[in-house]
């Protein structure tokens, strides 16, 4: 088979789920059937390569233009990329797209080369309203990009229960066109790790037990939340947020006061790291950690969590979205509810409430050190036995086979 993969993400710029998700899929589908398959992937960057089966080609045009809102560059750029994808990307069978970063450039690829286009669900707008920050109007502009994609899919892999239910409630796509396929990890890269030299170059003592967070600042991680819950945290322990590249400089500059306040209601160091630290780095601080903390308000599967269960450490994470089908209560970790707002407002309706059940269930594990190593234990075999990545891609073959069958049937 021939495939084509369009996504924003690709190494070396990847800087959330969606760009994990597409590098090891991408990967594990140049292996399958003795490297059968061929895989052409095109991104946003500069990225140029050449191996085997695989060929990744970014995409960078160089067009000035005028916009009258600046917040609406970003979208407009997108689409220009997209435009360029479309004429770039010929000779596939199928074609995947990531996020809504690629969905205009994969419905011209499925009209122009007259091919099925496959969707996964990484997230969806309607989710996250407080994009409206980064992209002003230009938000509806990105929603009905993507809800015409969906509406215009071949297929959908959903990488959770809950993201099948609302591909299907919110863009009415038909249940037997979305499947369900997890992401995975690569065991062999993220395990128990220790490395005091990572935590002595970050300022982390190592004595001291610590509380990790690791992901951007931005509304859907629910960092600032987790700052909120320092102060009702168990002393003696140190905090350490691993935290970066803030989708608005509003956001950056709120979390900043955060900080700050937290600092000064609590005796125990924050460790605030405010960059993205490579790959080796992260896996090192989770991996020596005592508890790690996703406070996210959306997850539709949330791969931060697997690579932490991978490393032994036990999770404290939102009941959201897929994560609890990832995180096993009283077993792999603890789950806090949230309440949200509304249906598709998932903020908390009562922020305070939640960070200090955020605040319980970090001491709840804190203060059961031999219990939270065993669930540390637990977590590791529970991603080996569930979430390898060769498993996902093999799954996404069979439905890249059974979406060109549905397709065949048709015409």
């Amino acid at each position: 088979m021939k495939i084509g993969i369009l996504t924003n993400e690709y190494p070396p710029h990847v800087y959330g789920g969606a760009g994990v998700s597409v590098e090891y899929l991408t990967d594990e589908l140049c292996k399958l059937d003795q490297g059968r398959h061929a895989v052409k992937v095109l991104c946003f960057g500069e990225q140029k390569e050449q191996r085997d089966n695989l060929s990744v080609s970014g995409i960078n045009p160089s067009l000035d233009f005028h916009t009258i809102d600046p917040r609406h560059r970003k979208f407009l750029e997108t689409m220009l990329n997209d435009l360029v994808m479309a004429g770039e990307m010929a000779d596939v069978d199928i074609v995947h797209c990531h996020t809504w970063y690629s969905h205009l450039a994969g419905m011209l690829v499925k009209q122009l080369l007259q091919i099925p286009m496959v969707l996964t669900t990484h997230s969806l707008e309607p989710h996250r309203p407080w994009k409206v920050e980064q992209l002003g109007t230009a938000y509806h502009a990105s929603s009905w990009v993507e809800r015409t994609a969906y509406q215009n899919a071949d297929g959908v892999v959903a990488v959770s229960r809950s993201m099948k239910e609302d591909v299907h409630k919110l863009y009415d796509v038909p249940l037997e066109r979305i499947g369900i396929i997890h992401n995975g990890i690569n065991l062999d890269q993220y395990k128990p790790t220790i490395d005091p030299q990572v935590l002595d170059r970050h300022g982390i003592a190592r004595e001291v037990p610590y509380v990790l967070f690791v992901g951007r600042i931005t509304r859907q991680k629910g960092i600032i939340h987790l700052v909120n819950a320092i102060r009702s945290i168990d002393a003696g322990v140190q905090i350490v947020l691993c935290a970066g590249a803030p989708d608005t400089r509003e956001i950056g500059e709120e979390m900043e006061h955060a900080v700050d306040e937290a600092r000064r209601h609590t005796a125990n160091p924050i460790i605030w790291i405010p960059e993205m630290l490579p790959k080796e780095a992260i896996i090192a601080l989770y991996s020596q950690a005592s508890v790690f903390v996703c406070p996210s308000v959306y997850e539709p599967f949330g791969i931060i969590n697997l690579e932490a269960m991978a490393c032994e450490t036990p999770v404290v994470a939102s009941e959201v979205g897929g994560i609890p089908e990832v995180v096993i209560p009283d077993q792999t970790g603890l789950l806090v509810a949230i309440d949200p707002r509304g249906e598709t407002d998932v903020e908390p309706a009562n922020p305070q409430r939640f960070s200090a059940d955020l605040a319980a269930a970090i001491n709840q594990l804190l203060r059961a050190s031999e219990a939270s190593r065993e669930m540390g234990k637990r977590a590791r075999k529970r991603v080996e036995a569930h979430f390898s990545w060769a498993s996902v891609a093999a799954k996404t073959l069979g439905f890249y086979q059974q979406t060109l069958k549905a397709r065949g049937s048709k015409t």
